[in-house]
């Protein structure tokens, strides 16, 4: 009988420790001055980290915030602002979507509604309204009720071209297109007098890379090395740790380069 007991003690502390290690918690990582990330889980979407296993990140300016990415549902816009307040009082006066995947743009809504303009390129807009059935789908068999309020919402400013500048506050913004990569339109923000980028899911680090149907391999390969002629001091990754141009390598570029170079030719 104790050794029943026992094991079902066991069993209920592994679910607890799964349960908890899957919960969205946000909380700012200072990369430099005015410029932090939100690290999110590296496993899969779940109901306890409201789909959201993704980065995002925010700079402080003179004149408000520039958040990058939104999250996947309205749900998290209160946790994001949240994580956002804890370093400053200062509005988020935009949101900046790197790309067309769920968890960096279905919260555009909740921002848009508290004042913020969304802002992307229109390669990423043209992906976002490809995949917004799909995406928000495959969230609601995960999300249930945790996706209600979330509805589809594009940027208001619209960017043609590969790359665009901006400037809020006095801090230069850039949004640049280095190729597609994990989906079409996959852009990455550039912050040129801090040498930080923050790559969207041009780059992972700490996981494999997500290679699904609609990756074009040789061309993220290409959109990496392109980017990497920007030789950043520092990279928030679209998944994994804040990291460095030597990691960035190894397990993004690299393995692009494998992939490309071996197996594509096997």
């Amino acid at each position: 009988m104790y050794t029943g007991i026992r094991r079902g003690l066991a069993l209920l502390v592994l679910m607890f420790a799964s349960v908890s290690a899957s919960a969205l918690e946000l909380k700012p990582t200072r990369v430099a001055d005015d410029v932090y990330a939100l690290v999110g889980p590296t496993g899969p979407r779940t109901y306890e980290n409201y789909g959201l296993n993704t980065n995002l990140g925010f700079v402080v300016t003179g004149d408000g915030v520039v958040l990058i990415d939104s999250g996947a549902t309205a749900q998290t816009g209160p946790l994001i602002a949240e994580a956002v307040a804890s370093i400053t009082d200062q509005p988020i006066r935009w949101v900046i979507n790197t790309g067309g995947q769920d968890h960096r743009w279905l919260g555009n809504g909740w921002f848009r509604e508290h004042g913020a303009e969304i802002i992307a390129l229109e390669r990423t807009v043209r992906t976002q309204r490809e995949f917004a059935e799909q995406h928000m789908s495959g969230l609601a068999r995960v999300l249930k009720e945790r996706l209600d309020g979330t509805e589809p919402v594009y940027a208001e400013r619209i960017l043609s071209g590969d790359s665009a500048g901006l400037n809020l506050g006095g801090t230069e913004v850039e949004l640049r297109w280095f190729g597609d990569a994990h989906f079409p339109g996959d852009a990455v923000v550039w912050l040129p007098e801090q040498r930080i980028a923050f790559t969207g899911d041009l780059v992972y680090v700490d996981r494999m890379l997500g290679i699904l149907p609609w990756s074009d391999v040789v061309s993220w390969r290409e959109a990496f090395h392109a980017f990497a002629g920007l030789e950043p001091e520092s990279v928030v990754p679209g998944h994994g740790a804040v990291s460095d141009m030597a990691k960035v390598r190894r397990e993004t570029g690299d393995y692009l380069d494998w992939l490309v170079s071996e197996v594509r030719a096997a």
